[in-house]
């Protein structure tokens, strides 16, 4: 048997042996490593020797020594040559890197046999007109890029499991036998298209957006009483509405930026900045990832040290866009000062600069500065005897609406982190970091759904119908790069929907407060980068009495019923499809019967231990 490190020679020398391949080598194995060994010595804010390794360009043009790197040629690349264990200079100092990191480094330079494509930004495009749907610019742009790299993607999936798919997706919850019988047998021609815009439709669809968008803008928070004070206090209901309503996503920003509820629909916009209790910088940090796509805490002290583009004014400048902003004791409005405010921010070189309200599409909201102390005084509110008195100049409305009109940046967070959502991975990779560094996948992809979005007045429903009538959704798994989507992604189910998912293999109604919350606190990740099993998320598994009390025949109504049934094959057959939607293979359906037929003496206690192991298992925890 070959080692692990024979193996991932062969597997490096394989896959990246052209001048196309040494640009994904280098965003999905070089750049990552050389940000951890090198860039803090060697990128945008400290460059020794001259050297910068933070791009292919920086990394070709050299430093005050000379070239680093000669195409093709690692042999003859100092590049390569200073991480030998004996060599002087080594590279990084104080540090060895393993074999596995140097021969990613050299089967990069090797493969490139040119200078690698140019790792930037794709230039915004003009939406073509010949794709008239979202569905149609997905299959077509993706289609072709399978076409170019020679890839061949995964088969359809059978009705079945894209009907759970879609359930799980749309209004988080597995179908019932019913729901998804009377889809596997209706007679409608474009029944895919009929179940979409029912579910689109419903109300379970307005709290399932609600879920995912409350845990993306506010996260889970530290403790229960985060969940209630939200739901308490209008926050939910504001989020659900937004998505009932199919209200346009900009103004939805827009108004839990400016948080001054306007009608009873909106009344819990004020949340989003109460929550954060006056904390100006974590309402910046917040604020990024959804007008920006991208985050920007690593700019508060300095440029950020890898985004060259993210610059410590703009992290400033968004902390002074709410810094006027102060919560109101004894209830949940959002006052603003009409005057004061005004910071400066200091660099690394000591330099002291201006803090001004300015977005990364390099537009700014323009304000004078006062030659001295300001006066709070009447005149400078529009009515200066309401509740909450409204500035005649409003940092935080100016901001968004700069933030939430005519920037591009917007859109592109929300396509690329619903798509995130919907097919496992963004087409930026993390979903929330969306800098020039990460380059999109199908950047022309992007930038058509982007502009599309803005196009059609931010149309949340239309973009996510398109996603999930695509056949880029509706393939099987794949063995492919996960970023070609030539086949669908694992991805692990949020809690909410294994809570409402259990209750209906159960036999029971989709919620149940107690047991959604229970499972939140043992699974609290919603789309993670990267899902890790957890010993807690295993315990609660093997041991949760909230499972226990779930399946307990007295309670269940999947277990009683089966329970009834003397045949043991049609039993283990009904527990299947429960649980799983489908009929058990042989295999399956001869272990099980193994295990019931040991325990006959006590039947309902035999399936209720047959649903807890189906219940639990990867194939029912994973999105089919």
């Amino acid at each position: 048997m070959k080692s692990s490190l024979t193996f991932l020679l062969i597997f490096v020398a394989t896959r990246f042996a052209s001048g196309e391949d040494a640009s994904i080598l280098w965003v999905e194995k070089v750049q990552p490593l050389f940000d951890v060994a090198c860039v803090k010595c060697h990128g945008p804010i400290e460059q020794k020797s001259g050297l910068e390794l933070d791009t292919p360009e920086a990394v070709l043009r050299g430093g005050d020594e000379g070239e680093v790197l000669v195409p093709g040629k690692p042999e003859e690349s100092p590049l390569y040559l200073y991480l030998a264990e004996d060599s002087d200079p080594h590279m990084p100092p104080k540090k060895q890197l393993g074999e596995e990191e140097r021969e990613v480094v050299r089967a990069w330079i090797k493969a490139m046999g040119a200078p690698p494509a140019k790792v930037e930004e794709s230039p915004t495009v003009t939406v073509p007109v010949a794709f008239d749907s979202v569905t149609e610019a997905m299959d077509t742009l993706i289609s072709e890029s399978w076409d170019r790299r020679d890839v061949t993607p995964a088969p359809l999936v059978d009705d079945r499991t894209w009907c759970r798919r879609v359930y799980l997706d749309l209004i988080g919850r597995i179908p019932t036998v019913d729901e998804l019988e009377a889809f596997l047998f209706s007679p409608e021609a474009s029944k895919r298209v009929a179940l979409v815009d029912q579910l689109l439709q419903s109300e379970a669809y307005a709290v399932r957006m609600r879920e995912l968008w409350d845990t993306f803008l506010m996260g889970r928070g530290k403790r229960q009483n985060h969940e209630d004070r939200r739901k308490e206090n209008g926050w939910w209901a504001f989020l659900e509405n937004a998505f009932r309503e199919n209200r346009p996503w900009n103004e939805t920003v827009r108004d839990f930026l400016v948080a001054r509820p306007d009608s009873p629909d909106n009344k819990g916009a004020s949340w989003f900045l109460y929550e954060r209790r006056d904390q100006h910088q974590s309402i910046a940090e917040a604020v990024a990832p959804v007008v920006y796509g991208a985050r920007v805490d690593c700019a508060q002290c300095h440029d950020h040290p890898l985004a060259r583009e993210i610059k410590q004014g703009h992290y400033w400048g968004l902390v002074a866009a709410f810094n006027r902003s102060k919560n109101i004791k004894g209830s949940t409005d959002v006052s603003e000062s009409a005057v004061g405010g005004f910071i400066n921010f200091t660099n690394l070189e000591k330099e002291s600069q201006p803090a001004v309200i300015m977005l990364m599409n390099g537009r700014t909201v323009d304000e004078t500065w006062p030659a001295g102390e300001e006066q709070d005084t009447d005149d400078k509110y529009l009515d200066p005897s309401a509740k909450v008195r409204v500035p005649r100049f409003s940092r935080r409305e100016a901001f968004a609406d700069a933030a939430t009109h005519d920037n591009p940046l917007l859109a592109r967070a929300f396509v690329n982190r619903m798509w995130a959502a919907l097919l496992g991975r963004g087409l930026v990779h993390p979903a929330i970091d969306m800098t020039k560094r990460n380059v999109p996948s199908h950047p022309e992809l992007l930038d058509w759904l982007a502009a599309d979005f803005a196009s059609h007045q931010y149309d949340v429903r239309r973009l996510i119908r398109g996603i999930v009538l695509s056949q880029v959704y509706a393939l099987g798994p794949s063995e492919v790069a996960p970023d070609l989507f030539a086949g669908t992604l694992e991805r692990s189910m949020s809690a909410e929907q294994i809570a409402r998912s259990w209750r209906v293999a159960a036999g029971l109604s989709p919620d149940d407060d107690t047991l959604r919350r229970a499972v939140i606190a043992a699974i609290p990740e919603v789309l993670p980068d990267e899902y890790n099993a957890t010993f807690q998320q295993a315990q609660f598994l093997a041991g949760s009495p909230e499972l226990a009390e779930l399946i307990d025949p007295s309670n269940a109504t999947t277990v009683a019923r089966l329970a009834t049934l003397d045949d043991i094959p049609t039993q283990i057959r009904e527990a299947f499809l429960a649980v799983y939607g489908r009929w058990p293979d042989e295999e399956e359906l001869a272990r099980a019967g193994e295990f019931l037929r040991e325990r006959s003496a006590q039947p309902a206690e035999a399936v209720r231990d047959l649903l807890w192991a189906l219940m639990t298992s990867a194939e029912f925890l994973t999105m089919p």
